[in-house]
């Protein structure tokens, strides 16, 4: 009987998906949206390519906050994220501050998610070191990240009063998008984005409570908020909420995360790694090329 019972456990324990499954829907769902971020000058990708894709960053950002839990190797796993993140940064900044790269239409990627886990995690780090007790630095892991955009903007605030304030301010931008990543910077996810992340890692042990909070979070931020602006502008239609503003959307990826089994799965980290930016890089180049085409 007791062996009975422990297959019965590994059976319920591998149903529902995986981590490496949940991660491989996203990635799908993401390169749907790209194509369409990319190639909407030319008309022929679908706007449901978007709008299905809404899941995907919550969907990467509850996978980032299940293997940041589970890693052997915290440290490492920060690393790697925030290796690529300085270097896209660095990127999208070279873009947007000295116009290198950029398409003759004047676009330009502007795909930052993993700056957001660079802000995210040692904010996550901390709560888990005030669940143990260690107040100073579960405090200082968990308000420094959050706090640096206002340091920033002070100390950009001084520099202007330096004689150099031009070589200062442009080092504190560098800084900003890349070292040391200002949530407020962030385009691909930024301040609610952050907010939702930490609401998912404090109920990580709670799954129908964390969907419930990241649902009502997530219509609160990108449904409720939205409307109330779009509705004073004159010719709002609530259609738009459908085809304008349907970042909501994402509100569905609670289907997929309350199917998680908990199990990891085949992993294919490496996959992940390297599939983001090179997959951003080649679509900006691709249709780089289509628009020299006319396309």
């Amino acid at each position: 009987m007791s062996a009975l019972h422990s297959s019965s456990s590994v059976c319920l324990q591998r149903r529902g998906l995986s981590g490496t499954t949940l991660k491989l829907f996203a990635l799908v769902l993401m390169l749907m949206d790209h194509i369409h971020y990319f190639f909407e000058f030319t008309g022929a990708v679908p706007l449901w390519f978007s709008q299905a894709a809404r899941l995907s960053a919550p969907l990467f950002l509850f996978c980032t906050a299940e293997g940041f839990a589970h890693t052997h190797d915290r440290r490492r796993y920060f690393l790697r994220i925030w290796g690529i993140a300085a270097a896209m940064g660095l990127v999208q900044f070279l873009m947007m501050y000295a116009g290198m790269l950029v398409r003759p239409d004047g676009f330009y990627p502007l795909n930052g998610i993993f700056m957001n886990f660079v802000v995210l995690i040692p904010v996550w780090q901390g709560i888990d070191w005030l669940r143990q007790k260690r107040l100073a630095p579960g405090l200082a892991a968990m308000c420094l990240p959050l706090l640096w955009p206002f340091a920033f903007a002070a100390l950009y605030s001084a520099a202007d009063s330096t004689p150099a304030a031009w070589l200062l301010d442009s080092v504190l931008a560098v800084l900003g998008y890349t070292v040391l990543p200002c949530w407020s910077f962030i385009i691909d996810g930024g301040g609610f984005y952050i907010l939702i992340g930490i609401a998912l890692y404090l109920l990580r042990e709670h799954r129908k409570l964390q969907a419930a909070v990241f649902v009502a979070l997530t219509l609160l931020f990108d449904f409720v908020f939205p409307y109330f602006q779009l509705s004073g502008i004159e010719g709002f239609r609530f259609s738009m909420m459908f085809t304008l503003a349907y970042e909501w959307m994402g509100a569905f990826a609670a289907v997929p995360m309350l199917l998680y089994n908990g199990q990891r799965g085949a992993g294919l980290k490496r996959l992940f790694y390297i599939f983001y930016p090179a997959h951003v890089y080649l679509l900006y180049a691709l249709s780089w090329a289509v628009l020299a085409l006319g396309g």
